[in-house]
C-alpha cells in the first residue's frame, strides 16, 4: 500500500539519496577550490596594519630599505680566523656585491662595507650582510628562493667562508613548510586513533565511520572556503590547524551525539524513520546551539584588526557550519539509507539495550548523585582547584613571535642563534623614527633637538641621526656619509638603540617607545611628522589594539551566550552559570600555558624553547575557541538536562539523569578531540603546540571536572531557582526557543517490538526543594 501523502518529505527513500548525491558533487567541488589554499595563506598578522608603527614600517621600507633588513647572510669564518682576515674579508666584499645587483633586493649594507661594530660579533668570527627583499610575502619568498642556491654554504666563488640565511622572509618561509609538514603528520596520527576510539565507542566500524565522513566534509568546505577568503583579504597560515582541530572535533561530537540518540532510539523500540526524526527533534536541536554558540564565539575574532585572528573566525565559523550542516543534513539521510544497518560490521557482542544503557551511564550516575548530595563541598573544592591551577597566568608577560618557534635545527633559527648569542644583543629592541618635514626641506637644527632629547629618555643608550650620534643629551659623533644616508626627500630616519640587556618585550623598552611617542607629540617638535616603529613599538600597538576591542569581543561572546543558552533551557540562572563556569574552567589552561611555555616548564619534554613570554594574541585566540567548545559541551549536558526536567518537573533527577545520558558522549567526543589536539600539539612550531596542547588540556577539564562535577553541584545549589525566569522572558523563550516535543510512546514497530513510552525517571538521592 502506498505511504498517505501527509508524511514528512524527510522520509520518502527519494530524499537521501538526493542528498547523498548533494554531498558527493559538493565534497568534488571542495577538493577542486580548495587544493591549493596552502599557497595562500601568510604567515604573520600579529600587527595592527593601521597603526603608526605599521605605518612606520611602510615609509622606512619604501625610503630607507637598509633601516628594514628582511634577509640577513650570517657569514662566519673558519676555525681559528677571524673576519677580518684579508681572504674573508674579501669573501665577504665579493657576497654583499653579488647581493646588490639582484633584483628586487635593496639596501644592502655589510659590517666590510660600514666597519659598524654591531655587524661583528664580539669574537669577531661571525660578520653580517643585511639586506632588503621587496615586494609582498610571496613575492619575497620567490625572490629567497632564487638566491638561495648561490648564497647558502660556500658559496661559489668563496674559499674560506661560510654562510647561513635568515631573517624574517626565511624565517617565514621555514615556518610555513614546517606547519604544513606538521599538519599532514597530525592527520595521520589523529585519523587512525579516532577511527579506534570511534569503534570501540560504538562496538561497530559502519557506526565508527559516519563521524569520520561527517568530519572530512567540514574540512573539505572549510578549506574551499577559505581559498575564497584569500581572494578578498590576508590569511593566516596557522588557521589550517584550526580547521583540521575542529573539523575532526565538532563534527565528530556532532555525529557522536546524533548516532548515539539514534541508536538509543532504536534500542527504545522505534522504527529507523521515526528515530531519525525523534533523535533531529531532540539531539539535532542541542547539536544546532551548540553550534551557533561556537561559532559566535570564534566570530568575536572578527572586531580586531590583525588578520592573524581574523583568519581564525573565518576558519572556524566555516568549519563550524559546515560540521552542524552535515550533522543534521547528511547524517539523517545517512542513517534512513541504513536503517538498522548501522549496527553492521560489529567487532564486539550485541548487549541488550536496558543493560547498554545503564552500564553506559551508571558511572556518570554514581559521579552526579555524588555532586548532587555534596553540592556545597564539590562546588567549594573543584572551584578552588580550578583557581589555583590558573594562578600563575596573574604573572603573564606578553612578545611577539620570533624565529625561536622555529626548531633548533631550522637554518633562519641557527643563523638568528648566532647574532643572539654572540652579537649585541640591545640591537635587537632598536626603536626606529622616521620623522617627515611638511616643507620636504630637512630641518636639521629641529633634527639635532629632536635626536639630543631622545638620547636623554630613561634606557636609551645612544641615538643615530641623519645629523649625529647622541648620547645623553652629547652629540658623540659628528655627521659622517653613513648619516647622511638617514635624510631621504624630506623624510629623516633614526634609531633610538637601547642599553644593554634591554629586550624587545620588556618593560624598558615600550617605556621608550612610549617617551619618544610623547616627545614627538610636544609643540618643539611639531614642524615635522614622527612615526615610530620597531619590533618594541609593534608589540605594543599589537596590545594596545587587542586591549581596546577586547570589551566587545567579550560582550559578543558573554551576550550571545547567555541568549543562545536562555533560548535552550528558558532558565535565567542556568545561562549565567554556564558562562562563568566555562570562564573558571579556562584558567587552568591559561596558568598551564604561563607555567610551561612562558616559563619553560617541561619544554625539553616537549621540545620547544621558551622566550619567557607569550604571544599576545594567542591568548585571544586560545579564549575563544576553548570558551566555544566549553559551550559545546555544556549545550549538550543542558540539553538533556531541560529535556528530563520538561518530562518529569525533578530538578536534581533530571541533573542525574541528564549527566548519565550524555557522560559517556561527552567523554568520548572530549577524547576523540583531545586526541585531535594533541596531535596538533606535536607540531615543532611552539605556537602550535601551545595552542594545541592548550585547548586539549581546557577540553579535559570542562568534560570532567566542570562537567561532571561542577555545574551538577552549582544547579543543585540553585534549586529551583536555577529554572526560574520572569514571566515576560518566559513567554519569549517560549515563542522563539527551540522547543523539543515532550516524547510521545511510540508506535510498535516493524520488527514487532514493545513501544517506547516515557522513560521513568530514574530514583535520586534526594528529593527536590
Amino acid at each position: 500500500m502506498a505511504k498517505p501523502r501527509s508524511e514528512d518529505a524527510g522520509t520518502r527513500p527519494g530524499w537521501p539519496r538526493f542528498v547523498l548525491l548533494l554531498a558527493v558533487l559538493f565534497i568534488i567541488d571542495a577538493v577542486l577550490v580548495g587544493g591549493d589554499v596552502a599557497d595562500r595563506l601568510l604567515n604573520g598578522g600579529t600587527e595592527d596594519e593601521g597603526s603608526e608603527s605599521a605605518q612606520a614600517t611602510e615609509l622606512l621600507e619604501g625610503a630607507f630599505p637598509a633601516s628594514e633588513p628582511n634577509l640577513v647572510l650570517v657569514v662566519s669564518a673558519p676555525d681559528g680566523g677571524t673576519v677580518d682576515d684579508r681572504a674573508v674579508a674579501a669573501d665577504g666584499i665579493r657576497l654583499a656585491e653579488r647581493l646588490a645587483f639582484q633584483p628586487d633586493v635593496s639596501g644592502v649594507t655589510s659590517y666590510w662595507a660600514t666597519g659598524a661594530e654591531q655587524l661583528r660579533s664580539e669574537e669577531r668570527d661571525h660578520a653580517l650582510i643585511l639586506a632588503h627583499i621587496e615586494g609582498t610575502e610571496d613575492e619575497a619568498q620567490a625572490v629567497l628562493e632564487r638566491l638561495e642556491p648561490d648564497f647558502r654554504g660556500t658559496p661559489e666563488g668563496t674559499e674560506q667562508v661560510e654562510v647561513r640565511i635568515g631573517g624574517t622572509v626565511a624565517a617565514i618561509g621555514q615556518v610555513q613548510e614546517t606547519i604544513s609538514e606538521d599538519l599532514l603528520t597530525a592527520e595521520l596520527i589523529a585519523l587512525p586513533i579516532t577511527l579506534i576510539i570511534l569503534i570501540l565507542v560504538f562496538g561497530g566500524v559502519v557506526a565508527a565511520l559516519l563521524p569520520l565522513g561527517v568530519g572530512v566534509v567540514a574540512i573539505l568546505g572549510t578549506n574551499a572556503a577559505l581559498r575564497v577568503v584569500t581572494e578578498f583579504t590576508d590569511v593566516s597560515i596557522f588557521a589550517q590547524n584550526l580547521t583540521t582541530a575542529l573539523g575532526l572535533g565538532l563534527a565528530i561530537d556532532y555525529a557522536l551525539l546524533i548516532v548515539r540518540r539514534y541508536r538509543e532510539e532504536l534500542a527504545g523500540g522505534l522504527a529507523p524513520r521515526e528515530a531519525v526524526a525523534r533523535t533531529v527533534r531532540t539531539a539535532g536541536r542541542a547539536v544546532l546551539f551548540s553550534a551557533l554558540t561556537v561559532a559566535v564565539s570564534l566570530s568575536a575574532m572578527l572586531v580586531f584588526p590583525l588578520y592573524f585572528l581574523r583568519s581564525f573566525a573565518y576558519a572556524g565559523i566555516s568549519v563550524v557550519l559546515l560540521a552542524a550542516a552535515a550533522a543534521l543534513v547528511l547524517l539523517p539521510a545517512v542513517l534512513l539509507l541504513l536503517g538498522h544497518r548501522v549496527d553492521a560490521l560489529r567487532v564486539r557482542r550485541r548487549r541488550d539495550p536496558a543493560a547498554a544503557v545503564a552500564a553506559d551511564g551508571g558511572a556518570w550516575r554514581r559521579i552526579a548523585g555524588t555532586a548532587v548530595k555534596h553540592a556545597p563541598l564539590v562546588a567549594v573544592g573543584t572551584t578552588v582547584v580550578l583557581v589555583v591551577v590558573g594562578l600563575p597566568f596573574l604573572r603573564v608577560e606578553f612578545g611577539t613571535t620570533d624565529d625561536r618557534q622555529l626548531p633548533e635545527t631550522a637554518e633562519a633559527r641557527v643563523a638568528q642563534d648566532i647574532i643572539r648569542d654572540d652579537f649585541d644583543s640591545s640591537a635587537t629592541a632598536t626603536v626606529e623614527l622616521v620623522a617627515r618635514q611638511a616643507d620636504s626641506e630637512r630641518d636639521a637644527d629641529g633634527i639635532e633637538s629632536f635626536a639630543l632629547r631622545l638620547s636623554e629618555l630613561p634606557g636609551v643608550a645612544s641615538v643615530d641621526s641623519p645629523v649625529g650620534t647622541y648620547e645623553d643629551g652629547v652629540r658623540t659623533v659628528s655627521e659622517t656619509p653613513a648619516h647622511a644616508l638617514r635624510a631621504h626627500e624630506g623624510m629623516s630616519h633614526l634609531s633610538v638603540v637601547p642599553e644593554s640587556g634591554i629586550e624587545v618585550s620588556s618593560a624598558e623598552a615600550q617605556e621608550i617607545v612610549l617617551g619618544a611617542r610623547d616627545l614627538a607629540g610636544q609643540a618643539d617638535f611639531r614642524a615635522f611628522e614622527t612615526l615610530v616603529g620597531g619590533d618594541a613599538a609593534v608589540l605594543e600597538d599589537s596590545k594596545e589594539a587587542i586591549s581596546s576591542r577586547l570589551g566587545w569581543a567579550l560582550l559578543i561572546i558573554v551576550g550571545a551566550s547567555l541568549l543562545l543558552m536562555f533560548l535552550l533551557t528558558g532558565s535565567l540562572l542556568i545561562p549565567v552559570m554556564s558562562v562563568v563556569l566555562n570562564a573558571l574552567s579556562l584558567s587552568a589552561m591559561f596558568g598551564a600555558v604561563v607555567w610551561v611555555f612562558q616559563d619553560g616548564n617541561l619544554s625539553g619534554a616537549l621540545g620547544f624553547t621558551a622566550t619567557g613570554t607569550i604571544e599576545v594574541t594567542l591568548p585571544v585566540l586560545m579564549f575563544c575557541v576553548a570558551f566555544g567548545l566549553s559551550m559545546d559541551y555544556g549545550v549538550f549536558l543542558l540539553s538533556r538536562v531541560t529535556e528530563e526536567y520538561r518530562r518529569t518537573g525533578d530538578s536534581p533527577g533530571a541533573i542525574v539523569a541528564g549527566v548519565q545520558r550524555t557522560g559517556g558522549v561527552i567523554t568520548a567526543a572530549a577524547l576523540i578531540l583531545s586526541v585531535v589536539l594533541v596531535a596538533i600539539g606535536t607540531s615543532r612550531i611552539t605556537n602550535t603546540k601551545m595552542l594545541g596542547l592548550g585547548v586539549a588540556l581546557a577540553v579535559i577539564v570542562d568534560s570532567t571536572l566542570v562537567r561532571g562535577l561542577l555545574l551538577p553541584a552549582v544547579m543543585r545549589l540553585g534549586g529551583r531557582l536555577t529554572w526560574w525566569a520572569p514571566a515576560p522572558l518566559a513567554r519569549f523563550q517560549e515563542r522563539f526557543g527551540l522547543r523539543e516535543e515532550v516524547p510521545e510512546p511510540a508506535p510498535p514497530s516493524a520488527a514487532g517490538q514493545p513501544p517506547a513510552g516515557p522513560r521513568k525517571p530514574e530514583p535520586v538521592l534526594e528529593d527536590a526543594p
